[in-house]
């Protein structure tokens, strides 16, 4: 096909997109990482973390956390339930830390809609609105008290979510290197 387009196709080696490269294991590293930090699990080690997400259930953490791992970002995400303390190094953390929100109405639709999906029929306080105006009301203060930035999730995509997200990085990261 070079020949007869006159046009040179392969760059480099045939096959090469498949190498083990550095990027690939630490692609790896950070998909393992986010995957063992799922949803609160071992909050034990949150200093490696690149990025911790925090929020009420159903703001997209798992699917955003999942697409800056498939970046090489360890991230962890962290959620907020009524009555249960966030791990205590959550507060130490050097990672950067985001918040994420949404309205309350959208969250009702969102829960309603994972409740069917599992096919759970009896009626529960998750999907109650007023319950769920005070959960994400005190997301958004944790969130103000801890100085968090915070990405509102109601209608984005979970790629518009990584992208704030990885800005939030890149200006973390930079602060980070002023400061030194």
């Amino acid at each position: 096909m070079e020949n007869y387009f006159k046009y040179e196709l392969a760059m480099d080696e045939p096959g090469r997109q498949h190498s083990l490269s550095h990027g690939y294991f630490d692609r790896i590293g950070a998909m393992q990482f986010t995957l063992t930090h799922d949803d609160g699990q071992l909050s034990n080690d949150l200093e490696v973390a690149d990025i911790i997400l925090v929020g009420v259930s159903r703001t997209s953490k798992t699917p955003t956390a999942m697409y800056l791992a498939n970046r090489g970002l360890k991230t962890a995400n962290i959620p907020m339930v009524p009555n249960i303390a966030l791990p205590p190094n959550l507060f130490f953390a050097k990672a950067l830390i985001i918040g994420l929100t949404t309205s309350p109405e959208r969250l009702v639709q969102i829960r309603k809609s994972r409740l069917t999906s599992v096919g759970e029929t009896k009626q529960t306080n998750y999907i109650e609105e007023e319950i769920i105006k005070e959960e994400v009301l005190a997301a958004k203060k944790l969130f103000l008290k801890n100085k968090w930035p915070v990405i509102d999730v109601t209608r984005k995509s979970i790629e518009e979510t990584a992208a704030a997200a990885l800005e939030y990085l890149r200006e973390f990261k930079e602060r980070d290197k002023s400061a030194e």
